[in-house]
């Protein structure tokens, strides 16, 4: 993961993580993935990197480019 990314993750404990890139242990857990990707844009917003949002299975789903628009990933 690239230093200038945070990333909305499954966590293995249960619900999902906002881990930023590079880092070992997650920012912050939830219970649910939408709460977890609203806490991440505006994490992203305010640290200006990349909101990167995978699938349950760890594939990327989408991307937010720092000041961007999402792009969804197929």
């Amino acid at each position: 993961m690239a230093k200038n990314t945070h990333h909305v993750v499954r966590d293995p404990k249960g619900g999902w993580s906002v881990v930023r890139g590079g880092a070992e242990r997650a920012s912050k857990r939830f219970a649910s993935k939408d709460v977890a990707i609203r806490w991440g844009q505006e994490v992203s917003r305010n640290q200006r990197t990349e909101l990167v949002v995978h699938k349950k299975d760890g594939r990327v789903e989408w991307k937010a480019p720092i000041g961007g628009n999402p792009v969804v990933i197929e």
